[in-house]
C-alpha cells in the first residue's frame, strides 16, 4: 500500500502532497534530499531509501524534471500510472500542468487509490469517473460551481472486465503497437562489453468496436523470459503457447514489459574510440572521441549525444567537431556533444585541448562517456510481432507496429 505521496520539482520544491492513512510530516523528505545531494545525477539516487519508520520509494521523471516520492511500502507501478494519467488528461506531466489542474489531480488520486491500495488505474475508466478538463467545461464549472466528477459509475466497473468500458464504437477499427527497447550497457576502454541488458515495453493504442478478443503472436517469443503483463492478459495462455491473449482496454495502455539480461542476446549498436589524457606537467590535457555504428542491422543512428562529466580541475575546453555541436559548462563541468544523425560514410570526431586549474594535481581517474541514441524501426533484441488475430467481432482491423531502440544508461569507460 501507499501511505503518502510527495511531488518534488527539480529545484527541490515540494509542491504537492497527498496522504491516505495518517499525515506524515514533510520532514521525512529530508532523507531523500540528503541522498540526492550525495548523488552526481538525480536518477542515481537509490530508488528505495530506508528511514527509521518508513520506506521512501522515489522515481525521477527525466523529461519533466519531477520526482515522485512515496512513503511506506509503496507500489512502484502507480507512479507510472499517475504520470500517464497526467499526460493523458493534460497533454504533459509537468509542475506547471499539475499546479494548474491541482483539483483534478487530487480527484484522480482519490479514485485511483482506496485507502492507499490501487483501485481504478485504467485511463478510459477514469475518464468516465473524472471528465478531462476543457476550456468550455472549466468555464461552466466556474459559473455553475459543478465539478468534473461523473454522476454515474462507469460500466466497466460493474463487469468482469473492469479495464474496458462497454458500448465502444469506432468507424475505423485500428490497433497500433509500439515496441520500445532501452539498452543499459557498460563498455570498457577497449570496447569490450562489461555489462549489457535490455528493458523493453510494448505500448498499445487500441481503438476497436464492441468487445474484441485479441491474440498477439511473435516470430521469436523465446527471447522473452522475464515479462510483466497488463491485467487484461491471460497468463496461462502465454505459459503454454507463448501467445498474448487479451480483451484490450479502450485507447492507450502498456500491454507488457520485459527484461533481457543474457549478454549474448544484447547487440551493442555503437562503438566509441576515445582518448582522454591529462599531462603530468603543465595545466592541460587532450581529448579525442570518434563514434561509429556497430550492430544496427542497416538502420541509422539518430539523436546521438555524448555526455562527459569532467573532473573539477578542468576549466575550459577548446575543441573542434567534424559533425554536430559541443558545449562545455565550466560550472557543472559537463561536456555535451550533440551529434544528431550519424553519417556512416564520415564518422563524427571531436578533439582538442583541455585547460586545467593551475597548480592542481592531475585527476586520478579519467571521466566516463555517457551515450544517448535512438534507432527507428529496430528492436535491438530481434523481437518481431508476427500477427494479430481478432475473435468475437466480425471486422478485420488495421494493425500497425513500430519499433524503437533507445539508449538507457549506456556508459563507455576511459
Amino acid at each position: 500500500m501507499i501511505h503518502s505521496l510527495f511531488l518534488i520539482s527539480n529545484a527541490g520544491d515540494l509542491f504537492l502532497e497527498k496522504h491516505w492513512k495518517s499525515v506524515i510530516s514533510r520532514s521525512v523528505c529530508d532523507y531523500f534530499f540528503e541522498a540526492r545531494e550525495k548523488a552526481v545525477e538525480p536518477d542515481n539516487v537509490p530508488p528505495v531509501i530506508r528511514t527509521p519508520h518508513h520506506y521512501l520509494i522515489n522515481i525521477y521523471q527525466t523529461f519533466q524534471k519531477l520526482m515522485f516520492l512515496f512513503s511506506k511500502l509503496g507500489v512502484c507501478f502507480i507512479v507510472d500510472v499517475l504520470y500517464r494519467m497526467c499526460a493523458d488528461y493534460f497533454g504533459e506531466c509537468s509542475e506547471t500542468t499539475i499546479k494548474d489542474n491541482v483539483v483534478i489531480v487530487y480527484e484522480l488520486l482519490e479514485e485511483m487509490l482506496d485507502n492507499g491500495f490501487p483501485l481504478a488505474t485504467e485511463s478510459n475508466i477514469l475518464k468516465e469517473l473524472i471528465r478531462p478538463p476543457t476550456i468550455l467545461r472549466s468555464m461552466v464549472n466556474t459559473i455553475t460551481g459543478s465539478s468534473n466528477v461523473g454522476e454515474t459509475l462507469p460500466t466497466g466497473q460493474l463487469s468482469t472486465i473492469p479495464w474496458r468500458r462497454a458500448g465502444v464504437k469506432y468507424t475505423n477499427n485500428e490497433a497500433y503497437f509500439d515496441v520500445v527497447e532501452e539498452i543499459d550497457a557498460i563498455l570498457d576502454k577497449s570496447g569490450t562489453t562489461v555489462f549489457a541488458e535490455i528493458q523493453g515495453v510494448i505500448d498499445a493504442c487500441v481503438k476497436l468496436s464492441g468487445m474484441p478478443d485479441l491474440t498477439l503472436s511473435f516470430m521469436n517469443p523465446r527471447l522473452l523470459d522475464d515479462v510483466s503483463f497488463h491485467p487484461c492478459v491471460r497468463y496461462k495462455r502465454w505459459e503454454s503457447e507463448r501467445v498474448i491473449a487479451f480483451i484490450p482496454p479502450d485507447g492507450n495502455f502498456q500491454l507488457m514489459s520485459y527484461h533481457i539480461s543474457a549478454q549474448n542476446l544484447v547487440a551493442i549498436p555503437v562503438y566509441v574510440k576515445q582518448n582522454i589524457s591529462f599531462f603530468e606537467t603543465g595545466s592541460s590535457g587532450r581529448l579525442d572521441i570518434t563514434v561509429g555504428p556497430k550492430q544496427t542491422m542497416g538502420k541509422t543512428l539518430e539523436c546521438l549525444v555524448v555526455t562527459v562529466h569532467m573532473p573539477k580541475v578542468v576549466l575550459s575546453a577548446n575543441l573542434s567537431a567534424t559533425q554536430g555541436t559541443y558545449n562545455y559548462d565550466p560550472v557543472t563541468k559537463i561536456l555535451v556533444w550533440d551529434i544528431g544523425k550519424l553519417n556512416p560514410q564520415k564518422l563524427p570526431n571531436l578533439k582538442g585541448s583541455l585547460s586545467l586549474q593551475s597548480g592542481a594535481p592531475k585527476p586520478e581517474e579519467n571521466p566516463s562517456l555517457n551515450i544517448d541514441l535512438k534507432i527507428q524501426q529496430l528492436a535491438i533484441s530481434g523481437l518481431k510481432v508476427n500477427r494479430l488475430d481478432v475473435y468475437g467481432e466480425k471486422y478485420k482491423p488495421f494493425k500497425g507496429v513500430k519499433y524503437v531502440t533507445k539508449a538507457g544508461k549506456f556508459q563507455v569507460r576511459t
